[in-house]
């Protein structure tokens, strides 16, 4: 980092806050480093840089730096934008997988109670709140999923020690999944080796895991007397060194915490329950008391059995038997059954008590992998799928009695430490060399020599307590210890007190230490082989396995093996170890690491105290004096060539849109020489290196504002490709639509020919041939034509009609136009014969009668001829009706009563223009009558609605007036 990086930083922080970077000291000395950092931490700037690498002292208290505002302030930005803060490599691990489709991780380390718990919540709280701006429902789901995970996590494996309130008792690494676009689709959680001894035993001051707390003290009475519990962690052998302990942790707070996370990540309520009643069966199992009675072994009290038995859904009688017997086969296949001693039943009952927890766990872990990961994926829809990792492992420890967990856990620390030291030191100077970069070499410690006295086949610790375990007969830790002895005695980093008899720190027979990165280390090997064996009873796994609850039943899938059954040995707790740590280290190799170093600044969980020495053994350790000298010497970024010119080539004239160089590195050259940077830069044998990263944040500016104007440019040409495809295509759909259209016309008229082609030799000349349905182009020529063939249909039929009929035929059509519509039966199937009164056809009953009528009436008034006659009905200005007959001559017009023999109402004479009408036309329009009136009969007189009023009105507009 040069001056003018140096100075924007003091214009972000002052100098009375010291150097941000430690890459800006003026000497790199451990002196000027541990002032630096003591001068930051009073200043409350726990955050420092070396490059890319954070720096992190725990303050022990709540800061206000972790707000939305604080979110806003570093999404997106670089590294040296802001203040020094966990939420700037956060941006920066985000910012490169998203850019460069990289997958990345940040590793978190440092000792127990450095604070690494913490700072993993807070890198995670932050990936959150910079994914999925369009709040998509799926994706926030993950992200919910995957921030409670965090708090139910905690709860079920983490525990109060004498260093740490909330120190993390296993190790975990989270795999965030994000979509093309940065948005979480899931994630997967490897756990590390839970400290399961921790459930049976805890030392003085310390706590059983949280979650058995939380139950007693969280929860409500009426799940603890289902439980048959009390809210008293004193009375319970796994809980009662806890029960009096002092922690910032409020037990019943934090139980509500996690049963709102249970039910947002998705467990059910029975799973809940499930797993509550394992932990009151756990707690139970440590009250269980056994005592001698001779020769045998006995349960002193049935009630915490038969509550066992209840929460697992077992048999109080199977609960017992797998407590006090073990069941062996033997080499002939026989099973007997054998006592325990009163030392192996309670050796039994505790390793029963830890694989329940542990098993839970495990269970818990995979149920909430089930519910994060990433489903439906397929790379060809989805694009690529690229990983942020988080890695939050417990640190190094030191205690007072160190057994196999703190071996463990120190191994995996120096694994770590192997990791961080191949990646920022080694590897970096091994490329400065291998792409021909001048450099002066910087010595560093490298501690794959501790790394092999742990791990190493066949010499290894490891190996040696592998051994011991297989070996058959009595095999003790202090057998092994020996073995140990003789095995490493020329190591430089082993010793014992048989190695060493003048070191009075380690016992005889007891302790052997190693000189691991960190410190020295002394252990006690006793327990060594039995939690390197982590030997349970088969019957144990059986109960369970037979259990009537699913969910203990799941995760006991191996009790279903018979007794007799012969299995391959298991591999020893500390190989299944070894081989995930193996694994891990080799999952985060191929990514782009980046890197939280915390640092505890005191033993004593102070917020204003600084350790002096206790700080400076940790920077040495931790090898941050090395990382800031290789820094220093180095260059902050390297890029091949190619890639290089891939993203930066369009802020040159030169390079875009393609060069026409020799070579990638000349065309680099040129980017570099154009922007001025030849001075921060070296060019080595495939990459470029380039020392300060305002250098490429320069590029990346220039970049970002380029980016639209070419955006534009190429959305302008594709938009013109587009519209030329889609006026091609509509040309070929118009001229596709125009052939189309003509063929139906022509269909259509070949259709019409084909079926009227012999219509003028048809009996009804085609009205009863069906016209085609016509294209939507011909809609109107159709009514045109259909309208044209009725035209000459009607020609033709009137053309066969004699001169005779014709009258009759006028008359016919003039009351089509009348009554068409008003009455559906008005005569015009029959011919009209005037006189319908007097056929005996019409009017059978009164024809004879109304004869009669019409003699007399001719004979007194002298009329030529009746012109009409016929039923019809009156209707008054009141609305009633009545039946009257009607009779037209050439003189007269007579109403009659029909019931009265046709008795005549009314005459009236006909003027001359009258008769001379009636004459000509032959027949008045009320003709219709009588059929009006035959309507009427056949429906027996009771027409209602419309057609009643139909009838009633119309022979009414034909009678004379007055009548």
């Amino acid at each position: 980092m040069n001056a003018v990086e140096a100075a924007g930083m003091a214009e972000l922080e002052g100098l009375e806050f010291g150097k941000s970077d430690f890459v800006l000291l003026d000497e790199v000395t451990m002196e000027q480093f541990m002032e630096n950092l003591k001068l930051r931490f009073e200043k409350g700037r726990i955050y420092t840089y070396i490059g890319e690498v954070v720096v992190s002292v725990n303050p022990y208290r709540q800061m206000d730096i972790y707000g939305k505002d604080a979110i806003d302030a570093y999404r997106g930005r670089e590294l040296y934008e802001n203040p020094p803060h966990l939420y700037a490599v956060s941006d920066a691990a985000y910012k490169a997988m998203k850019r460069r489709a990289k997958d990345t991780c940040i590793v978190i380390s440092g000792e127990s109670g450095a604070g690494k718990t913490e700072a993993s919540k807070y890198i995670m709280q932050y990936i959150a709140a910079i994914t999925n701006p369009s709040q998509r429902a799926e994706v926030e789901s993950v992200k919910n999923v995957l921030l409670k995970s965090n708090c139910v996590l905690e709860a079920f494996g983490n525990a109060k020690t004498n260093r740490n309130d909330n120190s993390s008792r296993f190790g975990k690494y989270m795999d965030i999944n994000f979509n093309f676009n940065g948005d979480p689709t899931g994630g997967h959680i490897n756990n590390y080796l839970l400290e399961k001894s921790r459930v049976v035993q805890q030392q003085e001051g310390e706590r059983n895991f949280h979650s058995f707390y939380q139950l007693l003290r969280g929860g409500s009475e009426e799940t603890l007397k289902s439980f048959h519990l009390e809210n008293d962690p004193a009375l319970y052998t796994y809980t009662r060194e806890g029960a009096a302990a002092a922690t910032s942790n409020n037990d019943r707070s934090s139980h509500k915490a996690v049963m709102s996370a249970l039910e947002v990540i998705g467990f059910s309520k029975e799973e809940v329950t499930s797993v509550y009643q394992i932990l009151a069966a756990i707690l139970l199992l440590g009250n269980v008391e056994f005592g001698s009675e001779g020769e045998s072994v006995q349960i002193l009290g049935q009630d915490p059995v038969n509550h066992i038995s209840e929460l697992t859904a077992t048999d109080p009688d199977s609960v017992t038997k797998a407590l006090l017997f073990r069941t062996v086969a033997t080499g002939g296949g026989e099973v007997i059954e054998k006592g325990h001693t009163e030392k192996d039943a309670c050796f039994g009952r505790d390793a029963f008590a830890k694989a329940l927890y542990e098993r839970l766990f495990g269970w818990i872990v995979s149920r909430i992998n089930g519910i994060i990961e990433v489903k439906n994926y397929n790379p060809v829809l989805h694009g690529k799928n690229t990983v942020i990792g988080v890695l939050d492992i417990y640190g190094f420890e030191i205690f007072d009695n160190n057994s196999f967990e703190q071996f463990c856990i120190n191994y995996c620390n120096e694994k770590l430490q192997q990791l961080f030291i191949e990646l920022i030191l080694q590897q970096e100077q091994e490329e400065y060399q291998r792409e021909g970069i001048t450099w002066q070499h910087i010595d560093y410690f490298n501690n794959q020599i501790i790394v092999d006295l742990v791990e190493q086949q066949h010499k290894g610790i490891i190996s040696i307590l592998d051994e011991a375990c297989l070996t058959v007969g009595k095999v003790t830790d202090t057998v092994c210890l020996d073995s140990m002895d003789t095995k490493l005695a020329q190591h430089p980093h082993y010793t014992s007190r048989k190695l060493s008899p003048t070191d009075k720190s380690m016992d005889f027979q007891k302790h052997f230490r190693i000189r691991h990165y960190a410190g020295d280390v002394t252990y006690s090997v006793e327990g060594f082989l039995d939690k390197n064996k982590d030997l349970l009873f088969q019957d144990f796994k059986r109960l369970m396995y037979n259990s009537a609850n699913p969910v203990l039943k799941e995760m006991w899938p191996d009790g279903q093996l018979s007794i007799t059954e012969v299995t391959k040995r298991p591999l020893t707790a500390a190989t299944l170890f070894k081989n995930s740590i193996v694994a891990l280290v080799d999952k985060l190799a191929c990514k782009e690491p980046y890197y939280v170093r915390c640092i505890k600044p005191n033993e004593m969980k102070s917020p204003v105290l600084f350790d002096d020495a206790r700080c400076q053994h940790q920077v040495a350790y931790l090898g941050l004096l090395e990382n800031v000298m290789v820094r220093r010497a180095g260059f902050a970024y390297r890029q091949q060539y190619a890639r290089f010119l891939q993203r930066y080539k369009m802020t040159c004239e030169y390079t875009w849109p393609n060069h026409l160089m020799p070579t990638d590195r000349e065309a680099v050259e040129a980017i570099i020489t154009q922007h001025g940077f030849q001075g921060d830069v070296a060019y080595g044998q495939t990459k470029l290196f380039v020392r300060t990263p305002r250098t490429l944040f320069t590029l990346e500016q220039e970049r970002a504002a380029l980016i639209p104007i070419l955006v534009l440019f190429l959305q302008k040409v594709w938009r013109g490709a587009l519209a030329r495809l889609r006026c091609r295509r509509m040309r070929a759909i118009y001229t596709i639509m125009g052939c189309y259209k003509r063929y139906k016309v022509k269909a259509h008229f070949w259709e019409v020919e084909r079926r009227f082609a012999s219509v003028r030799t048809m009996p009804d000349y085609g009205k009863s041939v069906e016209w085609p349905a016509p294209p939507a182009a011909l809609a109107q020529f159709h009514s045109i034509t259909t309208m044209l063939h009725r035209r000459w249909w009607a020609r033709q039929i009137v053309k066969n009609i004699p001169p005779s009929e014709m009258l009759e035929v006028r008359a016919k059509v003039a009351a089509l136009t009348s009554l068409s519509g008003e009455r559906k039966d008005w005569g015009v199937g029959r011919a009209w014969e005037r006189d319908y009164l007097s056929n005996a056809r019409d009017c059978p009953q009164t024809s004879s009668a109304f004869i009669r009528v019409s003699k007399e009436l001719k004979n007194k008034d002298g009329h030529g001829q009746v012109v009409f006659s016929g039923f019809c009905r009156k209707v008054n200005r009141f609305n009633k009706s009545s039946d009257r007959a009607l009779l037209v001559t050439d003189k007269y017009v007579y109403k009659l009563e029909p019931k009265k023999q046709y008795k005549v109402l009314k005459r009236l004479p006909l003027d001359a223009d009258q008769k001379s009408s009636a004459s000509r036309e032959g027949v008045p329009l009320g003709a219709a009558a009588p059929h009006a009136r035959k309507t009427q009969e056949r429906h027996g007189g009771k027409q209602t609605g419309p057609e009643r009023r139909r009838l009633q009105e119309e022979p009414r507009r034909f009678h004379p007036p007055g009548s």
